[in-house]
């Protein structure tokens, strides 16, 4: 399955892009000859509970998801298979939240923290994991964003090589025709959060631009 595992909506204070639009590209896509399977909402600093966007997935056979986009001290992280007990442990508002704490919430909570756009100059992970401990658990880091400006995907693959860590892919879209620009290939079959956070752990995935899933 492609997934795109890093977009937003209006719900973030930053995107003029609505899920009923994302959708609707989707199916431009597929027209085009794209494999597109669905898509994660990663919010920034919240997650909506009382959205339910199931009728409108069900309609249009596109998988949508949430999460959420957290801001931390060693910079932003995309949270996948929150729950309300994490919610509970971690203030999702907090923008200084402390990143080591909230990978080991989420894991005991069985959700996973993953480092978002970790090459990005001044925010990315690639600043902060070499100066700071506690990150021993992270696995997984997004390689491929479609919000990169340069140099920064080489920073990425950089630290990727050096750390052997698994890679993600994600648009970061906050308008609508952004979306897709870069995904997740998924060896399994992902019908829900569950199931993103069991595939992501078990490192059953690889990083794809959009080329790459011309069916």
């Amino acid at each position: 399955m492609f997934i795109d595992l890093h977009t937003h909506s209006v719900s973030s204070d930053d995107s003029r892009a609505t899920v009923e639009q994302y959708v609707k590209w989707v199916g431009v896509l597929r027209r085009k000859g794209y494999r597109m399977d669905g898509f994660v909402l990663t919010e920034h600093r919240k997650f909506d509970f009382d959205k339910d966007y199931s009728a409108l997935a069900a309609q249009n056979d596109v998988l949508v998801l949430k999460g959420s986009e957290l801001d931390t001290n060693c910079g932003h992280f995309l949270v996948y298979g929150v729950t309300e007990t994490l919610t509970s442990r971690i203030d999702f508002g907090n923008v200084h939240m402390d990143a080591a704490e909230l990978v080991q919430t989420a894991e005991e909570c069985g959700a996973i923290a993953v480092p978002a756009h970790p090459g990005r100059f001044g925010i990315g992970f690639c600043e902060y994991v070499g100066e700071v401990g506690g990150f021993d658990g992270v696995q997984v880091v997004e390689r491929l964003n479609g919000s990169n400006r340069p140099g920064e995907q080489e920073r990425a693959d950089a630290l990727i090589s050096e750390r052997g860590y698994l890679g993600t892919g994600g648009s970061d879209a906050h308008v609508v025709s952004a979306i897709g620009s870069c995904m997740t290939r998924f060896d399994g079959e992902v019908r829900g959060e569950d199931d993103l956070v069991k595939l992501l752990r078990a490192g059953a995935f690889r990083a794809v631009r959009l080329d790459d899933a011309m069916a």
